[in-house]
């Protein structure tokens, strides 16, 4: 075998197992169906084209903008502002945010997961256009923001600098006013940090919070849907390995391109439970897509170290919804219970037969649930918000 040969097995090699890691560390997806593989490549790769073409999904965009972290590293963030400003609901209303004149609205802040970007709030950003001011950022290193300077020159990523990108993001886009925090996976990390760090800006300015299939620490022990032999072995290898990967980007990444389809199987199992439509499958992986092997590397030894459950004693007493997928094979949902468990005011919500994009795999379901977490919030600090978010809400949410 020559050395061209070589290399070209090898990259597929490194690709599969940098999908299969990485992906998994990561939290996005799959299954391979049985036709996919019955298919040539070249037919397979049309279909996804003319999926990615069809999908409408993180077309998305509002007024865009940056804000540089301490390290320099530039934090891309888009805005979507209110079409008609809201009636406010009660006047004269007091308390830790009380302002002359008529009470300012909710700011909700959208942090997203591991390996996404900005976009995997495309469900909840179409639902809420328009209706309430709302910011959609990218995770340094994720998205349309930059590659972590800090990142580049060595230093390793960490849950705390998350925290502390997110509060330049909020000086920059929301230095006032009553805010809500959403936060999936590492986005609920993200403002668990941020409590932990800004104890004081949480307490007198976070109306509500959403944790989405997110987890409080202990996620080292975590099985990702293993036998007992295969999650100690993934534990053991999983960070050498990918620390070995991530020194060999575009090889990776070749092989993960010659084996997509095996890619997308990952990706389906583990980011949904059930038979999603095949455009928000082909989404997901996307976005997972855009994610390259060092930046997984970089990321995956900052959650094996996250323990942020002590931080949640900032929110307690706040209005607060925990929801996560019963089958969520990378954050599963007892971590999401013993958030809820910590925060005696949240409404614990467990999907059945959903997975780890829950707000992919059930949109209206999470919309609902969402909607009646800002009506909550709203109602808390006496804030305006719109009748079309209120009637959002699920039916028998609006009826509790």
């Amino acid at each position: 075998m020559d050395s061209g040969a070589k290399w070209e097995r090898a990259g597929k090699q490194a690709g599969f197992v940098g999908a299969a890691i990485g992906v998994v560390a990561a939290g996005a997806a799959a299954g391979v169906a049985l036709e996919r593989l019955t298919v040539g490549r070249g037919m397979r790769r049309k279909a996804r084209l003319a999926l990615d073409a069809a999908g409408p999904y993180g077309a998305l965009r509002g007024r865009p903008g940056t804000v540089a972290a301490e390290d320099g590293t530039e934090l891309y963030y888009e805005v979507e502002d209110v079409v008609e400003p809201p009636v406010a609901q009660r006047r004269g209303w007091t308390g830790i945010f009380k302002r002359t004149g008529a009470p300012e609205p909710l700011t909700v802040v959208f942090c997203h997961g591991y390996c996404l970007n900005q976009d995997a709030w495309h469900f909840q950003r179409a639902a809420l256009r328009g209706s309430v001011r709302a910011v959609y950022w990218d995770q340094r290193s994720h998205g349309r923001s930059e590659r972590g300077r800090d990142q580049l020159e060595g230093k390793p990523a960490t849950i705390d600098q998350l925290g502390r990108d997110l509060k330049a993001v909020l000086d920059a886009v929301a230095p006032s006013g009553p805010l809500v925090l959403v936060g999936h996976s590492m986005g609920g990390m993200t403002i668990m940090a941020l409590a932990d760090q800004f104890p004081e800006l949480v307490t007198a300015r976070v109306a509500g919070v959403v944790f989405v299939g997110t987890s409080a620490g202990k996620l080292g022990a975590m099985t990702m849907g293993l036998p007992a032999a295969g999650a100690r072995a993934f534990r053991v290898l999983a960070p050498s390995v990918l620390r070995i990967l991530g020194t060999q980007v575009d090889l990776v990444e070749r092989g993960r391109r010659a084996t997509a389809d095996l890619f997308a199987g990952i990706i389906k199992r583990y980011s949904f439970a059930s038979d999603v439509d095949a455009s928000v499958a082909r989404f997901a992986e996307r976005l997972i897509e855009g994610t390259t092997i060092d930046v997984v590397a970089e990321f995956y030894p900052a959650f094996i170290q996250h323990e942020k459950a002590d931080a949640l004693a900032v929110l307690d007493g706040k209005p607060a919804l925990v929801l996560a997928g019963d089958t969520d094979l990378l954050t599963p949902s007892d971590h999401s219970a013993d958030i809820a468990e910590r925060l005696p005011a949240a409404e614990l919500v467990i999907v059945r037969n959903a997975g780890h994009l829950v707000m992919l795999e059930y949109p209206e379901l999470v919309n609902g649930q969402l909607a009646a977490l800002l009506a909550r919030a709203a109602d808390a600090v006496q804030a305006p918000l719109p009748q079309a978010v209120r009637e959002l809400a699920l039916p028998e949410v609006q009826e509790a």
